[in-house]
């Protein structure tokens, strides 16, 4: 493997089509403002580099990048590429990472809007992320000790797998299918509305009118707090551990809590079952 080290690219493609390549400690910044950096390149390692222009990765295959940083110019960074290590990196642009598959992220800062779309196998740990519309319409993904914050997170997202994580949302979820989580956090309005197949397993949720127009929706052992208004016209089979506010219309199931608030029925064929019990572990 050839190494390129200590240099600043700032023209157009500068390593366009390289092959099994490390690049380390380089700057993709300067007045010629060039795009396409590292362009249909295979077996790349990056480490250690800046990246202040657009479009560095894209059509790449067996790429791994260490310790870099991709600002806020750097936008769509990653697209339509597979095979990829991204290792305690900051992605800071818009757009970072959509249509690849098979990657791997560890450690990494993600500061991005409208992260992840059409991503398909997407393994994340300990990593941070501030993002809308985050990981949309992407499929195959296990993430680990993962902190979000943002607006419209997981939506249509397939076959997807959370533990310990601790999400700061709102309309999260939705259309979701095939989906668990475990041991998690999750803060927000209107979760998970239109999902078909989620499991939450001791988790804490909070926020208005959650888990509404659900199929084969699931809760074992969850604590739901400042939570109204849910489960409306759903599909639940729930086990929960805290007082809820309201229950409203659930179409089928049971519901097994401590205590509620309301239950409302007000529509016809609303017959899920709320049964009042003490939990016991």
């Amino acid at each position: 493997m050839d190494t390129i080290a200590n240099k600043t690219f700032d023209e157009e493609r500068a390593l366009y089509g390289a092959e099994e390549l490390l690049v380390k400690n380089c700057n993709f910044d300067g007045p010629a403002d060039g795009e396409s950096a590292l362009k249909e390149c295979r077996d790349i390692t990056v480490e250690n580099c800046f990246f202040n222009l657009r479009y560095p990765f894209w059509h790449d295959c067996r790429l791994t990048i260490k310790k870099s940083e991709m600002t806020e110019l750097c936008r769509a960074a990653l697209w339509y590429s597979s095979e990829i290590d991204i290792l305690g990196s900051r992605l800071h642009g818009i757009k970072a990472l959509r249509e690849c598959r098979k990657v791997n992220m560890s450690g990494c800062d993600i500061v991005s809007p409208e992260f992840g779309w059409s991503v398909h196998g997407l393994d994340m740990e300990n990593c941070t992320a501030e993002s809308e519309y985050f990981m949309m319409r992407s499929t195959n993904l296990n993430f680990l000790d993962v902190r979000m914050k943002g607006k419209y997170s997981f939506q249509y997202i397939e076959d997807a797998v959370f533990e310990n994580c601790v999400f700061d949302t709102k309309d999260a979820f939705w259309h979701a299918k095939n989906v668990t989580i475990r041991n998690s956090v999750v803060k927000g309005e209107y979760l998970a509305w239109y999902s078909e197949n989620l499991t939450f397993e001791n988790c804490k949720i909070s926020g208005t009118q959650p888990l509404c127009y659900c199929k084969n929706l699931k809760l074992v052992d969850c604590e739901m707090t400042d939570t109204d208004l849910c489960f409306e016209r759903s599909e639940v089979e729930a086990v929960l551990t805290a007082e809820v506010a309201s229950i409203k219309n659930p179409l089928s199931g049971h519901i097994y809590v401590p205590a509620v608030g309301e239950i409302i029925r007000d529509i016809e064929g609303a017959d899920g079952e709320v049964v009042i019990q003490e939990h016991k572990k």
